[in-house]
């Protein structure tokens, strides 16, 4: 009897030790990113490395911000999973449709990418006018991407004289304490302002063309 008994306590307390297990591991799910989060992620291109990372546990809460509160970092998030096939099953025409929808709220990301992709030709035809449009948007929200590539552009003899003061003044104006990038911000600053007036790059460096 009494080692039945004894049977039955440890039975007991192995199912109350897996149950409490659980419940631990409940509460160590993954929390959702707050906006911030997810932009500094973005910046740093993270974003679906750390989708990747959760074990893609939180999908169905990013595509409910995406599509419910039409948050633009998210619709930007869900966009690249879909396009990507990351954590869901790939879907280019409409990952590319939210990555509009963000680019179309303002974020600067969304129309950073946007215009790499016309420029370079992923996923759409090479398109350098729809490119510059969307640099352009993204360079005045102080997008340091945005900027460099619209520069390289402007090098290759694309877009209009009148943009060049502009881009100037932001490229003149940005912050980074990466020497490489410093030293690639400088070449293009020096073709800038190859091609313009002496008077208008002195101004540009007085002016500010960013948001």
């Amino acid at each position: 009897m009494r080692i039945l008994f004894f049977f039955i306590l440890c039975v007991m307390f192995l199912f109350s030790s897996t149950s409490a297990f659980a419940i631990k591991k409940n509460l160590q799910a993954v929390q959702i990113y707050t906006d911030n989060q997810l932009l500094d992620l973005i910046k740093e291109n993270k974003h679906l490395s750390q989708v990747v990372l959760d074990e893609c546990q939180l999908v169905q809460d990013i595509e409910a911000r995406a599509n419910k509160s039409k948050m633009p970092s998210y619709q930007f998030l869900w966009g690249d999973m879909l396009a990507y096939g990351v954590c869901v099953k790939k879907d280019i025409p409409l990952g590319l449709h939210y990555m509009h929808l963000a680019a179309d709220q303002g974020l600067a990301e969304g129309l950073e990418q946007l215009g790499r992709y016309y420029h370079i030709g992923k996923f759409m035809q090479v398109d350098i006018d729809r490119a510059i449009i969307y640099l352009k948007t993204a360079a005045s929200s102080n997008n340091l991407a945005a900027q460099i590539r619209l520069a390289e552009i402007y090098q290759q003899g694309y877009g209009s004289p009148l943009d060049y003061p502009a881009l100037y003044s932001q490229l003149h104006h940005s912050l980074t304490d990466d020497k490489v990038l410093h030293k690639k911000i400088s070449g293009l600053l020096s073709n800038l302002a190859s091609k313009m007036p002496s008077k208008v790059i002195e101004q540009a460096k007085r002016t500010s063309y960013t948001n």
